[in-house]
C-alpha cells in the first residue's frame, strides 16, 4: 500500500514538471528593448506591456455620455528592406575599392538567382579613410612612436529590397558567402496606409452609430447635448516590440560544498516578438498573425454634455394708467376731469 502511494506521488511530481515545461522559458524576462512608437500623431497612447486586470468596478451614474471606441488592424508589409554593413581594407585605395566591388558583385549575382534584381539593390558609401599604424623608432636612450599610413578602409551599406519573408534566408546566405555578417536592420513598408486608415475610420463610425442608437433606446435624446471630440491615429513597427529573456539556472550546490570558485559563462539572451494585445480594442482586423506585422490603430472619443436649459422670459404686460386733470374755478371750486389718452 505504501509503495503504491509513493508511486502515485512520484507520478504527480513528474506530471507537474511536464506541465511547467509547456509554459516556456520567457518568465525570466529582462526588458532590455525599448518599444517606442516611431510614428505617432499628437497624443498617441504609448504602449504599456503591464496587464491591468479588471476588478469589480462601482458604476457612477452621470448625465454626461461618453463614446470611446478603438480599432486596430494588423497589416503585412508590402515590401521589406534589409540593410547590411560591409567593411573592406586594402593596401591602396584602388585595391580596397576593387576588393569591395568584387564582394558586392558576388552578392548581386547570388541574389539575382532568387529573383532579386539590380533595381532592388542600392549602395550607400559610409566612409573611405586611410588606416594608420604605429611605427616604433628606437634611439639610444628613447623610443619614438610615429603613426604612418598602412592602407585604406572602405565602409558601405548595401540595401536589399524583397517582398516575401521566405526570401530573407537566401539573402542571409548570399551575404554570408561574401563574408558579410553585419545585419543592421530590416525595415517594413506599406504602400496603402491611407486605405488602412480609411477602413478603420469606417469601422469606427459604424460602431459609433450603434452606440448612439443604444443611448437613444435608453431614453437619451442626443440632439439635446453638446458634443466634444478627440481622435488619434498611430502606427507601430515590429522592431519596437521585441522582448528579451535569459533561460538558465546557475545554482550549483555541489560547487558550494566543495568551496571552489565558479567561472560564470556567458548566458544566451533570447528574443521574441510581442505585439499589441487586444483587450483594450473594440475592433481588431486580421487578429490572427503568424509573422511580425505592422499594427495600425485609430481612436475616436466623443463626449456628450447636456445643453444648458434656456430660461424663458416672462412677457411684459403694459398696464393702462388712468390720467386725470383738475380744473379750479376762480371761485375756488375744483372739478375733476378724465384725460382721454387712447386716441
Amino acid at each position: 500500500m505504501k509503495k503504491s502511494n509513493i508511486t502515485f506521488l512520484l507520478f504527480l511530481l513528474s506530471y507537474n514538471l511536464i506541465i511547467a515545461q509547456h509554459k516556456g522559458n520567457y518568465n525570466q524576462i529582462t526588458r532590455e528593448i525599448s518599444r517606442q512608437n516611431i510614428l505617432s500623431s499628437g497624443n498617441a497612447t504609448i504602449y504599456n506591456p503591464a496587464i491591468q486586470h479588471r476588478t469589480n468596478k462601482v458604476l457612477q451614474p452621470s448625465n454626461v455620455l461618453t463614446i470611446d471606441v478603438k480599432a486596430l488592424q494588423n497589416v503585412s508589409a508590402t515590401t521589406y528592406t534589409a540593410v547590411f554593413n560591409l567593411s573592406q581594407i586594402g593596401p591602396t585605395a584602388e585595391a580596397t575599392n576593387s576588393l569591395m566591388k568584387e564582394r558586392i558583385d558576388n552578392i548581386k549575382k547570388r541574389l539575382n538567382s532568387i529573383g532579386i534584381t539590380e533595381k532592388d539593390i542600392a549602395l550607400d558609401v559610409i566612409s573611405f579613410v586611410p588606416v594608420y599604424e604605429v611605427e616604433v623608432t628606437k634611439k639610444l636612450f628613447s623610443k619614438t612612436y610615429t603613426e604612418v599610413p598602412k592602407g585604406f578602409e572602405l565602409q558601405q551599406n548595401i540595401h536589399i529590397q524583397f517582398t516575401k519573408t521566405n526570401q530573407f534566408e537566401s539573402i542571409l546566405e548570399a551575404c554570408a558567402k561574401s563574408e558579410v555578417y553585419n545585419l543592421v536592420k530590416v525595415d517594413y513598408f506599406i504602400e496603402n496606409i491611407q486605405e488602412v486608415y480609411k477602413n478603420l475610420q469606417e469601422k469606427l463610425l459604424s460602431l459609433i452609430e450603434d452606440k448612439k442608437s443604444y443611448y437613444n433606446t435608453l431614453g437619451f435624446n442626443l440632439s439635446e447635448y453638446d458634443i466634444k471630440i478627440a481622435d488619434d491615429k498611430y502606427c507601430y513597427f515590429p522592431k519596437d516590440f521585441y522582448q528579451s529573456y535569459q533561460a538558465y539556472n546557475s545554482i550549483s550546490f555541489e560547487a558550494l560544498k566543495k568551496d571552489r570558485g565558479i567561472t560564470s559563462a556567458k548566458k544566451q539572451t533570447s528574443y521574441y516578438y510581442q505585439p499589441l494585445t487586444y483587450e483594450n480594442y473594440d475592433i481588431v482586423i486580421n487578429p490572427s498573425i503568424l509573422e511580425p506585422v505592422v499594427q495600425i490603430g485609430m481612436n475616436i472619443k466623443l463626449v456628450f454634455i447636456p445643453k444648458p436649459k434656456v430660461q424663458k422670459q416672462q412677457p411684459i404686460t403694459k398696464t393702462e394708467i388712468d390720467h386725470k386733470y383738475y380744473v379750479i374755478s376762480p371761485n375756488g371750486t375744483i372739478d375733476v376731469k378724465e384725460l382721454n389718452t387712447k386716441n
